[in-house]
């Protein structure tokens, strides 16, 4: 698709995990409308999270575009996607989106031994990785630190009335493209 050069307004489709890849190609893609001198992006975003570290890399990278940047959430936005939805400076969901949270976990192998030191370093990984999510959520919506703990522990799922109470979203509104408005769909092998 080709997107003009100071186009006024550019859709951005993105519905997958966060992970390396998909991380860089919506990277790459917002680097291309920078190019551009796109004035607006909209981003039409789902996800059931990912990694830590590439989400937090979306979130500051998202929040440093010189675009005017809204992002509309289509469907489900959880775990980390929570984070990266906040570098919106215009926050949406659609009536039946959700938001989904928890607190940060990680993996072990079958065949993995842990020791103290293993232990507590993984701990330390994981509060600080959470006091950072927790940070920008409480930052970029009226959530207080008390209740962003609370979802953590929780693992609460929110519908779009929660997020609109809470100044997750600005508003609640369905997706309506402009007839031929530019759109950039992002496409990941499964």
């Amino acid at each position: 698709m080709d997107i003009p050069m100071n186009a006024p307004l550019v859709y951005v489709t993105f519905s997958a995990e966060i992970n390396v890849n998909t991380t860089e190609s919506l990277i790459a893609a917002m680097a291309g409308l920078v190019n551009l001198k796109v004035q607006k992006v909209s981003l039409l975003f789902s996800t059931p999270g990912g990694t830590v570290m590439h989400g937090m890399n979306l979130y500051n990278v998202l929040k440093g575009m010189p675009f005017e940047l809204s992002i509309h959430n289509v469907g489900n936005v959880d775990s980390i996607g929570n984070a990266i939805f906040l570098a919106g400076k215009k926050r949406y969901a659609t009536k039946h989106a959700t938001f989904m949270f928890h607190g940060v976990g990680f993996g072990a192998n079958q065949n993995d031994r842990f020791e103290e030191k293993n232990l507590r370093e993984r701990l330390d990984g994981l509060m600080s990785d959470q006091r950072r999510i927790g940070n920008i959520i409480s930052e970029n919506t009226k959530l207080s630190d008390t209740e962003v703990a609370d979802l953590f522990r929780e693992a609460q799922t929110k519908d779009a009335g929660y997020a609109i109470d809470k100044g997750i979203i600005h508003e609640v509104r369905d997706v309506q493209v402009p007839m031929g408005c530019p759109v950039l769909s992002l496409v990941f092998k499964r």
